[in-house]
């Protein structure tokens, strides 16, 4: 007779008391592995994700062979408008904090030594601007190797070695060189360091000797009286600080017209288009005797100048960090300007000097009539009076210059 067993039925995955498997022709069902050790775990207890197909911990089951098929929900598009729209705040941003820190590092670099204000009995001022454009032959700050290098010598004090008038305004930029041998009068002035009011005696001189006596402010005086121009900013630079942003830009191209050699000012150049370094610059703008006279020397110091500027506002100087912060800095460190001159002006002066260079402008040597009885070269007065009359209405200029 069949036995039948009382009792309740065993649990899936369980054989019956009586060993026959509770499925008939299958696997059998393979225990739990709640606890780890395949035994059903208390409440609470850790559950190692196995039956639930969460091992890779993403909810659901979405790991492989979880419910989610074994793949992964996609990353949505990224924002492009936004990611331009960011970078381009911050570049701008970047550009302004820049642009700002460099105005004021330039600008906390000029050397506003010359007081304008102690000129006295001043023409009227014109239209356009006046630039009185001195280099010097000071040789301060250079040690005896880079006097020795430079063939500077080591004279004490410091005298022009050109001077220039550049004017700007609407009808192009004008470059007129003052030989330094140019007869001029002294006219009365106040001492710059003393406030002492000399009166005119009527003395002449040549023109650099206004600057020797006393200064920027007499040499501006004495331009002034001698022309009736008003001069409105006043800019030097000496012998070291040119040969450093020569070098500084990397050098400036030049057409030497001839083969140069002179002792004096260590020039030693042939004659075509060659880059000049700082050395070769200086050697070149201060020869004289090797020229023979002093208004060909103007002339190449025109040339020279204009070059120079060119080469500083090219893109390959201003777009370059590391060739616009070292001739900014060896320009700025060695430039002695007038109080009120600003960046701006500087900038302003630079680019003018450049357009005389690119054909927009004209250069030319102050009219000389010839010379005078003390042997100085004498100006033409019916010449610089109608020059001086277009400079101050801002007209074109007609007239022509040695």
């Amino acid at each position: 007779m069949r036995q039948v067993r009382r009792g309740p039925a065993p649990s899936p995955g369980q054989a019956g008391y009586g060993g026959a498997p509770p499925y008939s022709g299958g696997v059998p069902q393979q225990p739990s592995y709640v606890d780890g050790q395949g035994y059903d775990a208390p409440p609470g207890a850790y559950d190692s994700g196995y039956n639930t197909g969460q091992v890779y911990g993403s909810p659901g089951g979405r790991g492989p062979g979880g419910p989610g098929g074994g793949t992964y929900e996609p990353r949505p598009a990224p924002n492009w408008r936004r990611r331009i729209k960011v970078t381009a705040i911050t570049l701008a941003t970047v550009l302004v904090v820049t642009s700002v820190a460099t105005y004021f590092w330039a600008d906390s670099k000029l050397n506003r030594d010359v007081d304008l204000s102690k000129v006295i009995e001043r023409p009227e001022a014109g239209e356009g601007t006046n630039y009185l454009i001195v280099g010097s032959d000071s040789r301060a700050g250079m040690s005896a190797e880079e006097k020795k290098k430079l063939h500077t010598g080591s004279a004490e004090g410091k005298r022009t070695d050109s001077m220039m008038i550049l004017h700007t305004g609407s009808n192009g930029p004008t470059l007129i060189s003052l030989p330094r041998d140019s007869n001029v009068t002294i006219p009365s002035y106040k001492g710059s360091d003393s406030g002492k009011l000399y009166p005119a005696t009527g003395r002449q001189v040549k023109l650099n000797a206004a600057y020797a006596e006393d200064g920027p402010e007499l040499l501006v005086r004495t331009v002034e009286a001698n022309t009736g121009l008003h001069i409105d900013h006043y800019v030097e630079i000496g012998f070291g600080g040119f040969a450093n942003i020569v070098d500084a830009v990397g050098g400036v191209e030049m057409d030497i017209p001839r083969d140069i050699k002179d002792t004096k000012s260590g020039a030693d150049l042939k004659k075509g288009k060659q880059t000049l370094n700082g050395e070769q610059a200086l050697a070149f703008v201060r020869t004289r005797y090797a020229l023979g006279s002093d208004l060909d020397r103007t002339k190449n110091q025109q040339k020279f100048l204009s070059a120079l500027a060119n080469q500083v506002a090219t893109p390959s100087t201003i777009m370059n960090p590391f060739k616009l912060y070292p001739t900014m800095g060896a320009g700025l460190d060695s430039l002695v300007v007038d109080k009120d001159m600003g960046l701006f002006d500087l900038a302003s002066m630079f680019w003018a000097m450049k357009g005389v260079s690119g054909g927009e402008g004209k250069s030319m040597n102050m009219p000389i009539a010839g010379n005078a009885a003390n042997g100085n070269l004498q100006w033409d007065t019916a010449k610089v009076k109608t020059l001086v009359n277009e400079l101050k209405n801002d007209e074109k200029v007609t007239v022509s210059g040695n």
